[in-house]
């Protein structure tokens, strides 16, 4: 039975996740994985040496050395082929992203992130400097608190959100790197939401919140304009939670059937596959 793989320790997410030639393709893209991705950061951008880099990954190096070597092949495939580069999933967990002062959240509470700033909804995601945390259950608020960041770029708040245990997201305009990093953390994105955080969050745990799923950091002012409330989104009829068929309903969180045995919380080990 062959033996089962070691998460890799990555730093945190990227904040660009795709990379594409400038005639379009028909090409099957490219999927490098996020511990494959860390090991070219490591090594060619930061210039460590395949020794330190396994030091920060937690792996052997001859594990780093196959990483590495799989990740060129495909940055080779990727420029010489013309074809679409992706960065998605890999068998990896997070490293410390700042968050080892904030509660933990209760087994049965979905926890609310939202970006902060003097009561209302920071209305850009990769420069919110504070997200206020909700606990729900039962579709009511028992719980609150305000946190700094600790970071800045969409892949480190990302990266936050999810060492925090945060299950969804409320905010005004984010980019298509932030809801890339979001979706490989499972958070759930609610955009285009203004005014107050409290009524926000409330509305959110209740099922009644209004957003706007094409949400974008270029006009993020223009949102309710499509009357979605929670769990109508992008005109598929889920229910309250639900986001691209993974099944969650509201005050359900993702505790559960992480690959490498790990509940949410533990160090957000996954094993993606490039899903």
């Amino acid at each position: 039975m062959p033996r089962k793989q070691r998460c890799r320790r990555i730093g945190g997410y990227p904040d660009h996740w795709e990379f594409s030639p400038e005639e379009e393709t028909d090409s099957e893209p490219v999927v490098m994985s996020l511990d494959e991705f860390e090991t070219i950061r490591l090594l060619d951008r930061e210039g460590m040496t395949q020794e330190q880099c396994a030091e920060r990954m937690g792996v052997a190096r001859t594990t780093v050395t196959a990483i590495y070597d799989s990740a060129r092949r495909k940055i080779a495939e990727a420029l010489t082929d013309g074809k679409r580069l992706m960065i998605r999933g890999g068998n990896y967990r997070l490293s410390d992203q700042g968050a080892e002062n904030i509660s933990q959240k209760g087994t049965d509470s979905m926890r609310i992130a939202v970006t902060y700033e003097n009561g209302e909804i920071f209305q850009h995601f990769g420069h919110t400097e504070q997200f206020k945390l909700y606990d729900a259950e039962d579709g009511k608020i028992v719980s609150e608190q305000i946190v700094p960041t600790n970071g800045s770029g969409h892949g480190a708040l990302a990266g936050f959100l999810k060492a925090a245990q945060a299950d969804a997201l409320i905010c005004g305009g984010i980019g298509m790197g932030a809801r890339n990093a979001l979706a490989e953390a499972g958070i759930r994105l609610y955009g285009g939401v203004s005014g107050s955080a409290d009524a926000a969050a409330k509305a959110l745990a209740a099922g009644t919140l209004q957003f706007d799923p094409n949400a974008q950091c270029d006009h993020h002012g223009h949102h309710h304009g499509e009357g979605h409330e929670c769990g109508h989104h992008h005109g598929e009829g889920h229910e309250c939670g639900h986001h691209h068929g993974e099944g969650h309903e509201c005050g359900h969180h993702h505790g559960e059937g992480l690959d490498c045995g790990h509940q949410e919380g533990d160090e957000g080990c996954r094993r993606h596959h490039g899903e």
